[in-house]
Order: structure tokens, then sequence, then C-alpha cells
């Protein structure tokens, strides 16, 4: 959709899902983990911010997203359509799902070790087919991304969902560092972050590709609605119907193993919340939930992804920012709720209202603020409230 706008549009992704998760990493590990950050806030909110983030990355949202968006790459492949298709797919991705999440650590080991190899061998021959056998220039700049590049490339690394991710798994990553030697806090944290920062090069590597190789589909083959259609698109004009075949084969591999790790994580979590219920009986509850939303259909789950994602994401980035400069938010604990709160509070507005779901008055308030046009109006009153925060905060101690 960016076209001649990609590199720009590219700008803002980069800080959204590769600056902004190393940080997030960053952040929780320096606070020894996202119950504890979120819990400078208060307890309550540690809590449920933590089960939205879940939700979100799991059963809600990541997960069904890994049976539609594989079901895209596989579906150009079957010689007929049909409404049932979807359906049957995904009881059978998430059939194979829930039985390998009972017993994960062997088979996701060894599938990590040989995909992440073919994935990034498939993004080279992607792009190196697009450089050798190049179909012509971008294409023209669609809304939103034909005005303020940059802010929507900085939004659409929102879908990615990796700052939210990192800010569950950061301390996991911190655990295996000392799991391998590394005993003394200081160099866990360095090690995490410096981790975190090679791991971004690799993805910005990575993303760069398949910006220029997006832009080459979408000015060749316009009215791709997902990614999965423009990735499909072009692997067919290049390498005609085996490269098809690899890409779904890879793409099927790829997302059954990230939903086992989202089963898997997730039913660990709430099973450590609600002991009760067993960890299969929550795989089983998930997997029934991912089933459920998935045969919605992957353009349906972005749709409905964006406002939730702009509810969320504003408080994560927040959270981050004060989990940083904890030195100086951390001798004013109001900071943390204040800023939290205002944020919170217009996030959901914006949300609401991007959902076409405007809460009367209120929503004429919030669309005079300030970047509002942008998807940035949160970012004043975060700042307001974090003021307010610390000034009452001295107060009370007064």
């Amino acid at each position: 959709q960016a076209g001649v706008n990609t590199w720009p549009a590219m700008a803002g992704l980069v800080i959204s899902a590769i600056g902004l998760p190393i940080l997030g990493m960053a952040a929780v590990v320096r606070s020894g983990g996202l119950d504890r950050l979120a819990g400078r806030v208060h307890p309550l909110f540690s809590r449920v911010f933590t089960i939205l983030v879940y939700l979100s990355i799991g059963p809600c949202l990541a997960i069904p997203r890994t049976a539609s968006t594989s079901f895209e790459m596989v579906v150009p492949l079957l010689p007929a359509s049909s409404s049932w298709l979807l359906p049957a797919y995904s009881a059978l991705f998430f059939a194979a799902a829930f039985l390998v999440a009972l017993h994960p650590e062997k088979l996701t080991r060894s599938l990590g070790r040989i995909l992440c190899p073919l994935l990034l061998i498939l993004v080279t021959v992607i792009f190196l087919g697009c450089i050798v056998h190049p179909l012509g220039g971008y294409g023209p700049a669609l809304a939103p991304y034909d005005s303020a590049a940059p802010v929507e490339g900085f939004l659409t690394g929102y879908q990615t969902m990796d700052t939210i991710a990192a800010l569950n798994f950061g301390i996991i990553i911190a655990l295996n560092i000392q799991n391998r030697g590394v005993t003394e806090s200081r160099y866990v944290v360095s090690t995490t972050i410096r981790a975190g920062w090679i791991a971004g090069a690799v993805l910005l590597v990575v993303y760069a590709a398949l910006a220029h190789v997006g832009a080459v589909s979408g000015g060749a083959f316009p009215g791709a609605t997902n990614g999965a259609g423009v990735l499909t698109n072009l692997v067919s004009w290049l390498y005609g119907p085996v490269g098809s075949v690899l890409l779904g084969l890879v793409f099927v591999i790829a997302c059954l193993n990230t939903c086992i790790g989202l089963f898997s994580c997730c039913s660990e979590y709430f099973c450590q919340m609600v002991p009760k219920i067993s960890y299969r009986v929550w795989v089983a509850i998930f997997a029934a939930i991912s089933f459920l939303i998935a045969i919605a259909g992957l353009d349906t789950i972005l749709a409905v992804s964006t406002p939730v994602l702009n509810a969320i994401y504003p408080v994560a980035i927040v959270l981050i920012i004060l989990g940083l400069a904890h030195r100086l938010t951390g001798k004013v604990p109001g900071c943390y709720l204040g800023a939290v709160a205002f944020t919170g509070i217009v996030s959901v507005l914006y949300a609401l209202d991007t959902a076409k779901l405007p809460v009367p008055f209120v929503t004429e308030l919030v669309r005079t603020l300030p970047l509002y046009t942008e998807g940035l109006c949160w970012l004043l009153p975060a700042l307001v409230g974090g003021i307010l925060g610390a000034l009452l905060s001295r107060i009370k101690r007064k």
C-alpha cells in the first residue's frame, strides 16, 4: 500500500516493530518481570494488563492468525475454493497444535533449528528473484500511506505484536541467559539487550527485503488485501507452482510452530493463575477459542486487531518509557499511575472511535487532542498524566 512511500513508512515500522520490542525487553529485564513493572502502577492493573497481553498474543488475536495466515498461503494451491475449507483446515491445524503442545519440548526445538534458517533462505530467494527478474517499479502510495507515511508505518508495526510480546518474554530470555552461566545481574541485563540488538539487526534486514518485495508486488499485482496475498502473487510469478508449494509449506510449519509455543506459554500462565484447571484443559480451551476466531478469516482478524492493539500498545509504550527511566520516575510513584491512566483512557476512546463505536461527547473531546488524526493522540495526555501524578505524589508526601 505504501508504494513509492515504502521507505518513509519503513522508518516508522522500524521504531515500533524493532526498536520498541528491544527497549521493552530491556525495561522488563531491568524491572525483574512484567508483573513488577506493571505493579508500579497498581497490583490490580498488573494482573489485568498481563492477562490482556496474554490474551492478545494468545487465543484472541495471535493464535487465530497463525491458522488464518497459513491457510491464505495454502488456499492458492487447492484446485477449488469453498466456504468449508477454512473451518476444516483450522480444525486440523489446531488439533495438530493441541497434540504437540501437550509435549512441545523436542519438536519445537528441532523445528526452531530448521525453520529459522529455512525462512531466512526463503526470504533471500524471493528478494533475489525480485532483483534478477524485476516486475517493474513501486506502485502508487495508497491511503493511508499517501500522507504521513512514517506515522502509518509506526502504527502498522503494532500488528507484529512484538512489543507486547517482549514485555512477557523478556524475562524468559534473561532466565535462559542465566542458565548459560551469566549470573551477575548487570551482565544478564547487558547480555539480554545485546542479544536483542543482534536480533533487531537481522529483523531490519528481513523487513527491508520484504518491504521491497511488497512494494514491487503491490505495483505489479494491485488489490491484495493482506501480506499473504502479496507474497503468493509474487512467488507464483517468479517460481511457478514449485515456489508456491514451498512458500505454503514453510508458512504452515512456521505458523504451527508459533501456535504451539503460544499455546504452551499462555496455558502455563493461566494454569499458574487458576491451578484448579489443568494445563491440558487450558490448551483445549485456547484451541477451541482460537478455532472460532480463526474461521472468521485473516482480513476480519486484522480488522478487529487494529482497534484492540490501538488500545493496548500506547499503554505498553508508556510502561516501557517509565521503566527505562525508573531512576527518575521511581522517585515519584504517582508518575506511573498518572501517565498510564491518562494514556489508557485516551487510547481506549481512540480505539472505540476507530472501531466506529464512539462514546458520545467524550469522543468528540478526544478528537480535539493534538495528533488525533495521526493516531498518536495519547502522547500529550501521557505527559500531562505523568506530571500530575508526580506532583500529587510530592504533595501527599508533604
